[in-house]
């Protein structure tokens, strides 16, 4: 394993990026930037990891947030049940006296939306201890070194990744083995990998690259078919002094974007009908779902008086924490906020 290590700290010492969470051995900034980079690229969870930090710069800032600041700032990341997950983590934390952040694997395993990568992930970037940080970047590498046909999201596939990173970890040195080795799939051993194989510094060690196998792996298992689902959003617009004010409601039900505000919905079992005039149409794609959204602009004299509505002020939209299709029609509309 030397060469494998040697060739591959030098790689990272050369080409790794400076990023603010590998400044730190903080836990809970270490903590904040794993659960932003779930399903997130680091140029996009940049900014919201530095805007998490600044306005809730320790745990117990975080746990005496109100949840709706708390998605407020995840809006527009997506996937937002990181998001409760992170406040209720950072609640139970200070409940159970883990402050700044607990140092046990076992401990960091407990809070809501922490899996096996997650905690191994902080274990070692924060404390250096010898736990593997798995994120698709390492099944990558992994699969493509060892020459692994094996789906990596399957259970099966996770636990046998799981055992083969074990057994190459640098149990010395795993905060830096985890973060070289997730860095040199993110920007070396990409998905596409053209020429890199050539040039590439582990080629001694991969024995994917012997077999001429690398651009078949990793192997994923089939995708499932979207589910489709048709949504028309009534926007009622209404001046009044001046003002302009319209309704949100937010969403309560354990369903996509769980507490998060929108326009008036009504929601339909099979595809509607054609509205004339024509409404502004979207349509957004989930991990599951597509989905076919209509927004119906109704300028009215009086906002209609409907259950579970919030009556706002256009100016004050940006205090709520909207769903990204919200954003994307509002942008659409020609609405300013």
């Amino acid at each position: 394993m030397e060469n494998l290590y040697n060739h591959l700290y030098r790689w990272y010492a050369i080409n790794h990026r400076i990023l603010p969470w590998r400044e730190t051995e903080e836990g809970y900034r270490i903590w904040l930037s794993e659960v932003i980079l779930q399903q997130t690229r680091v140029q996009q969870g940049l900014d919201y990891y530095l805007r998490f930090v600044a306005r809730w710069p320790h745990v117990e800032d975080l746990a005496a947030a109100a949840e709706d600041d708390v998605l407020r700032e995840w809006q527009g990341l997506g996937y937002y049940s990181r998001a409760r997950n992170l406040h209720k983590a950072a609640q139970m934390i200070v409940e159970r006296g883990w402050t700044p952040f607990p140092t046990r694997f076992e401990d960091i395993r407990q809070l809501p939306g922490v899996g096996d990568y997650t905690a191994g992930a902080i274990a070692s970037f924060a404390y250096n201890q010898p736990y593997p940080a798995m994120d698709g970047n390492v099944y990558r590498v992994v699969a493509r070194l060892l020459d692994i046909d094996e789906p990596f999201d399957t259970t099966n596939g996770k636990k046998l990744f799981h055992k083969h990173i074990e057994k190459i970890l640098d149990r010395e040195n795993p905060r830096l083995f985890n973060s070289a080795i997730m860095e040199f799939g993110a920007l070396y051993c990409t998905p596409t990998l053209g020429d890199n194989c050539l040039t590439c510094p582990l080629q001694a060690q991969c024995i994917s690259h012997a077999h001429g196998t690398a651009e078949l792996l990793p192997v994923r298992k089939p995708r499932p078919q979207l589910r489709d689902r048709w949504l028309d959003y009534h926007v009622y617009l209404c001046r009044r002094d001046g003002k302009l004010y319209t309704l949100l409601h937010q969403r309560t039900q354990k369903d996509i974007w769980q507490h998060l505000y929108e326009f008036v919905l009504e929601e339909h079992d099979k595809q509607p009908k054609a509205i004339n005039p024509l409404p502004l149409s979207i349509t957004h794609i989930l991990s599951h779902q597509r989905l076919h959204a209509r927004f119906c602009v109704h300028k009215v004299d009086v906002l209609p008086q409907i259950e579970n509505t919030l009556t706002v002020e256009w100016t004050d939209i940006d205090h709520y924490a909207l769903s990204r299709l919200t954003l994307k029609a509002i942008e659409k509309l020609g609405l300013s906020r």
